[in-house]
């Protein structure tokens, strides 16, 4: 299981800033246990975007998102919704949120942060990584998370080191941030770029005190 917390909505807001008419995609996996995209939690959002103005065209939720076929799939029903908005926002985990932006050509924004229980939390077979550091970056680059496809784990932009659009660390993978540029470049998102984040908390990696005393960290107490 992978544990989300939803973001400050002035966070989520401030992500949303560009957009005019939002599509909302929660997971019924994980974050539904989590209370973080059932549809109590997705409905209130919905009503505070529409009370600051922003236009919602449909809203899903979707059994485990971190199925890409399943997710296309389901998407491909309400695609008459995605065609009136300008985003998605995605209630789930990192990996939902990175699974969504590759199939999807709709920019992807995170409503949630994912955070670190430590141990071990399962397979996944494809190339979506989440390092649940605690401050989710996919809304500023649609979907390609920087910690886990940048071998440095930079948040902002590339290191310079990159030969022919490969990491120089890794040489037989891309650099993150060559895939990043190239699909904000795609969308026409680039400014996303131009806001300087600031420098990690890592402290946030860790589940602070409250969250340990919970059954999602510890399922035999």
């Amino acid at each position: 299981m992978l544990y989300t917390e939803m973001k400050d909505f002035e966070e989520i807001k401030k992500l949303l800033e560009s957009e005019e008419s939002v599509f909302l995609l929660g997971c019924g996996g994980c974050a539904e246990v989590c209370r973080t995209s059932d549809e109590k939690t997705i409905v209130e959002i919905e009503e505070k975007l529409k009370n600051s103005g922003k236009s919602v065209s449909g809203k899903l939720i979707i059994d485990f998102m971190c199925s890409k076929q399943l997710l296309a799939r389901r998407l491909a029903r309400f695609q008459d919704d995605l065609d009136r908005s300008t985003a998605i926002l995605v209630f789930s985990c990192g990996i939902g949120i990175q699974c969504a932006g590759a199939v999807s050509d709709k920019v992807v924004y995170p409503a949630t942060n994912t955070i670190s229980l430590g141990g071990f939390q399962g397979l996944w077979p494809g190339e979506e990584r989440c390092a649940q550091c605690g401050t989710c970056y996919l809304g500023i680059t649609d979907g390609i998370c920087p910690i886990t496809f940048c071998a440095k784990e930079l948040v902002n932009g590339a290191c310079g080191g990159a030969k022919d659009g490969m990491c120089e660390i890794k040489t037989e993978k891309e650099c993150g941030w060559v895939l990043i540029y190239e699909r904000l470049k795609k969308i026409g998102k680039l400014d996303l770029l131009r806001e300087i984040q600031q420098p990690r908390d890592f402290k946030k990696i860790e589940p602070d005190a409250k969250l340990r005393k919970t059954i999602h960290f510890a399922i035999d107490r």
